[in-house]
């Protein structure tokens, strides 16, 4: 093939703009931190096999790859470990398993845990959420109010563990 017809500068060749970071502290719980380790090898194999390619018109997976293997090196660089196990709390804090009452008597569990492991499908909310805000610090029995779109909502806490 001619040189002529190969960019060799462009925006092909650029890198990606990088993935926001959070203000805050980068806690994380151990299995957060595994998880972070985890994807970080997965952006590293994935982007091995990109660049294994045959056919690697396409620079585009390979950027993005990249950009991803940046800002997980980032959050891992910036980790704060915590071991919940460490002790009983008796407060909601982070790494730790709260479960609340809503006024309907209706029980709920929530694992306050760093941003990266968040996943409110699965009841882990991060230390910055709403909820986790008006959670931390409270003491089972202790009632709290959560601020929502739809309204106030009153949570008293009935049971608090660490994250096991």
């Amino acid at each position: 093939m001619s040189r002529a017809f190969v960019k060799e500068d462009g925006p092909d060749n650029e890198p990606l703009p990088d993935l926001p970071i959070s203000p805050h502290p980068n806690y994380v719980t151990p299995r957060g931190l595994q998880a972070l380790r985890d994807r970080l090898a997965a952006a590293q194999g994935e982007l091995a096999r990109l660049k294994a390619r045959a056919d690697r018109l396409d620079r585009l997976p390979e950027k993005a790859a990249e950009r991803d293997i940046r800002y997980l090196e980032a959050r891992l660089a910036s980790a704060i470990a915590v071991d919940p196990a460490v002790e009983t709390p008796d407060e909601v804090a982070f790494g730790t398993r709260v479960t609340v009452a809503d006024e309907d008597g209706t029980e709920t569990v929530y694992e306050i845990v760093g941003e990266d492991e968040a996943d409110a499908t699965l009841g882990r909310i991060a230390p910055q959420s709403p909820l986790a805000r008006a959670l931390m610090g409270a003491g089972v029995g202790d009632s709290v109010e959560w601020k929502r779109p739809v309204g106030m909502v009153t949570l008293e806490v009935v049971g608090i563990a660490p994250l096991g």
